[in-house]
């Protein structure tokens, strides 16, 4: 049973988010049974966590599958227009995480069948990482040791484009600041009040001084989870933030947190509240590896086909007409080596129909992913393939509206053919393994792998109120 289109449709329909993907991992572990793979689900303390595996011995060649959705995010497929349907949770597909747990399957599946038919020793593992979106999911698997007997590790995104990914990413804490006072009648009494929400406003002042004195690699965000209810006449008792901490290591990330918490306790004193620090989840720095994005980018001049039809053409400029080209162009691959002829294709075509060849990078870029933490571990890269039209975002209404498409299918199953293509090439050369391997350690100096999660906070569906 190989039905790709069936699983996409399946796992866009559940759209589930982190820790909470029971309908799409069993689909994505009975899929996997029924190909011959040995699935043990419920790991690391994740539920929708599970572990699939053919064959034994090295080398281990490990495929990474994600499938949650996103709040928010629920929309009518094919639609061009902004169109919410019936959706207790108001959650979709908006990250396209349906398409790479599907691509990743695809590519552990033909990578078996190529072990199977040519006798071969050797083990494809693939990994279900829940909770990419918020909850950290591979970051729990890697600290509990999931990925220590692999030698090399795959993966791969949904995109607007078709490139190897290059560069590192933030590392990244998240954690709630709760603030406990005392309430008061504001007018009567304010002498016998103390704020919970005056001790949130000042601590966020405290944070916005502190970003004149923070790395350019570094990043601060902030949310009212509750500022402290609805009547200004009563001192606010309780109030709670949530706080984004982001750096471009893992030490500096964690510096920059302690700084962040002596603001929450600066404003604690000064109002007279205390606070309560909560954790919730952090993840690792992207570490880059060369010598696997050059052996990706090979498979992906030999595989690639601009095999999209007229019609297909059609509906991605359709999603393409959505949006204000001017805008675009301001979001374009940022290590493309050719930047001209990504802009004329953005201008002329409806969807990115060639592969753009990318320089290496080591530069960190804004955003975080969980990838960092297996990277941290086994020499690790991915790619992205165009999934969707020229212009549409992720994280937005149109990536889930095309998320059932053609040209959806045709990206993930691009993206499963070019990482068993990858994982073929370096089976057949124990070399570039061992390449990868040192590359790893030579980025590390002498580092090992610390998950940014203390021992003690296990997965977990953030509820702080």
């Amino acid at each position: 049973m190989t039905d790709y289109r069936t699983l996409i449709h399946e796992l866009w329909g559940y759209a589930e988010t982190g820790f909470e993907e029971y309908r799409s991992s069993k689909a994505m572990c009975d899929f996997l049974e029924s190909n011959g793979f040995k699935v043990t689900r419920n790991i690391a303390n994740m539920e929708t966590a599970y572990e699939a595996v053919y064959g034994s011995g090295h080398p281990v060649i490990c495929f990474l599958a994600e499938y949650d959705a996103l709040f928010g995010m629920n929309q009518k497929a094919d639609t061009t227009h902004y169109e919410p349907i019936t959706n207790p949770n108001d959650t979709g597909h908006g990250c396209g995480h349906h398409l790479l747990g599907t691509g990743s399957i695809r590519a552990a599946i033909e990578f078996k069948k190529y072990l199977q038919d040519n006798h071969l020793e050797g083990t494809v593992k693939l990994v279900g990482c829940p909770a990419e979106e918020s909850g950290s999911g591979k970051a729990y698997l890697a600290r509990d040791g999931y990925f220590n007997d692999c030698d090399i590790a795959l993966t791969w995104h949904p995109s607007n484009y078709n490139q190897v990914v290059t560069g590192s990413s933030q590392s990244c804490i998240s954690c709630f600041f709760k603030f406990h006072g005392v309430s008061s009648h504001a007018a009567s009494a304010p002498h016998l009040g103390r704020s919970a929400l005056d001790a949130c406003e000042l601590m966020n002042v405290g944070v916005n001084y502190l970003r004149e004195h923070m790395l350019p690699t570094d990043c601060v965000q902030y949310a009212y989870l509750n500022a402290g209810g609805k009547a200004p006449k009563v001192v606010q008792s309780e109030a709670v933030l949530k706080y984004f901490v982001r750096s471009a290591t893992n030490p500096v990330c964690e510096e920059l947190y302690q700084r962040v918490i002596n603001c929450a306790k600066g404003a604690a004193m000064m109002t007279g509240t205390t606070v309560d620090v909560i954790f919730d989840e952090g993840l690792s720095n992207q570490v880059p590896n060369f010598v696997l994005e050059d052996v990706l980018a090979d498979s992906f001049r030999k595989l690639y086909k601009n095999t999209y039809t007229e019609e297909e053409l059609d509906y991605a400029q359709s999603f393409k007409d959505t949006y204000d080209i001017q805008n675009v162009m301001s979001d374009l691959p940022q290590f493309a080596s050719d930047k001209q002829a990504i802009i004329e294709n953005v201008q002329s075509r409806p969807i990115n129909d060639y592969f753009v060849e990318t320089n290496h990078s080591d530069i960190c870029e804004m955003g975080s992913t969980d990838v960092g933490d297996v990277s941290w571990v086994v020499p690790t890269a991915q790619v992205n393939t165009a999934c969707y039209s020229i212009g549409a975002g992720a994280h937005s209404w149109q990536w889930v509206a095309q998320g059932t498409s053609e040209i959806a299918y045709k990206g993930c199953m691009l993206a499963g053919d070019i990482l068993c293509d990858a994982a073929k090439t370096l089976y057949n050369d124990p070399a570039l393994i061992q390449r990868a391997k040192d590359e790893l350690k030579t980025r590390l100096q002498g580092e090992t792998y610390k998950c940014l999660i203390p021992e003690d906070v296990k997965p977990h569906i953030s509820t702080v109120e």
